[in-house]
């Protein structure tokens, strides 16, 4: 890695961080010095991390007018939402099918079993922050569970994928955690429940109504809704829960 490039990448999710979060509003221009002087460093690093989420999507420069944080992707939201789906369906057949082969041995890998902890963790702490109404801090560990199970299928090339993906997923999140989040984080231990079981198919449907509904909360609030979007009813009545 070249000299500064690790502070860069630190800035860089600082920023990102920072945008998704709304601390850095749509529209808010945002300068190298004033930047550096916000996280208490040199402009190098900033430059090179303005590029960075310029290309991915969070920062918008013109010629003559500097560089503003970029809308939420509303328009396109659609089709990350598609995308995400059959990304992380396919997560949770393969983390299921993953889990199925570590119950039939009888005992788990050391690395499967602190990744699935690792996961019990993630659960647990959205539960309390849904109970003590901190719908705030949903968005990273939203992005951190998907994640995860990517992980616990074992697959790099999905893992990959989703990483890509996870930073535009986790904006249009916390876009719409005051309207689906408590019910969005619900789902996932109906997921949990199919992967541990080792029900690829269930896993798999459960995951992709998941995004689904999320796909349909925010078009319906942010739109436009596309003719495919059926008006939002619960993962529990999609799948006959």
């Amino acid at each position: 890695m070249p000299p500064g490039a690790d502070g860069a990448v630190r800035i860089q999710d600082t920023i990102r961080r920072d945008i998704i979060s709304g601390r850095l509003e749509p529209g808010t221009r945002v300068t190298e010095s004033v930047l550096a002087a916000r996280y208490g460093v040199s402009r190098v690093p900033v430059r090179e991390a303005l590029k960075a989420l310029e290309a991915e999507g969070f920062v918008e420069s013109r010629p003559y007018a500097g560089s503003r944080v970029a809308q939420i992707p509303a328009d396109d939201a659609g089709d990350l939402f598609a995308v995400r789906a059959v990304v992380e369906a396919a997560t949770a057949r393969r983390a299921a099918e993953h889990a199925g082969r570590q119950l039939a041995a009888g005992a788990p890998e050391g690395s499967w079993w602190e990744t699935r902890r690792g996961i019990a963790r993630i659960l647990d702490a959205g539960d309390a922050a849904v109970a003590e109404r901190r719908l705030d801090l949903l968005p990273e560990l939203n992005g951190r569970f998907h994640l995860a199970v990517a992980e616990l299928a074992g697959s790099r090339s999905l893992t990959a994928l989703l990483r890509q993906l996870a930073g535009k997923i986790e904006w249009l999140y916390a876009a719409d955690v005051a309207s689906r989040g408590r019910d969005s984080w619900s789902e996932h231990r109906r997921i949990m429940a199919a992967v541990d079981a080792g029900d690829a198919a269930s896993a798999a449907e459960l995951m992709a109504a998941h995004v689904r509904q999320s796909r349909t909360g925010y078009l319906s609030r942010f739109g436009p809704l596309p003719a495919d979007v059926r008006p939002f009813r619960s993962v529990q009545e999609g799948t006959g829960l």
